[in-house]
């Protein structure tokens, strides 16, 4: 059991790096969560090459407790400390999205 869940495992972490390269790279601006389907005045709020920063990274990040989930059977502390990991990257994938891809409001046009 342990190598099949290894082997799923592997198999999400290709398909995040692989998602992440392309968010990176700039050909997948569609795979960004409510990018996609935001007005054109919504997505001119955002900064796109830092929002793909911050999402292309933060998919990165998320593949490391990832990695380690099947591993996680043995110990209960490993499992949760795994999960807590996981709640604080999406919170700061979240909290860098609206504030550090958030383009300055222009002080000129008042």
């Amino acid at each position: 059991m342990l190598l099949a869940n290894f082997i799923i495992v592997g198999i999400v972490i290709l398909m995040l790096i692989t998602f992440s390269i392309f968010i990176l790279i700039g050909k997948g601006d569609d795979l960004i969560a409510g990018y996609n389907t935001a007005s054109k005045e919504e997505r001119a709020k955002y900064d796109i090459g830092r929002l793909r920063k911050v999402s292309g990274y933060g998919l990165l990040l998320t593949c490391l407790p990832t990695g380690l989930l099947p591993l996680a059977e043995m110990s209960d502390i490993l499992f949760w400390s795994l999960m807590i990991s996981q709640i604080v990257i999406a919170i700061v994938i979240t909290i860098l999205a609206n504030t550090y891809a958030r383009k300055e409001p222009d002080k000129n046009k008042q």
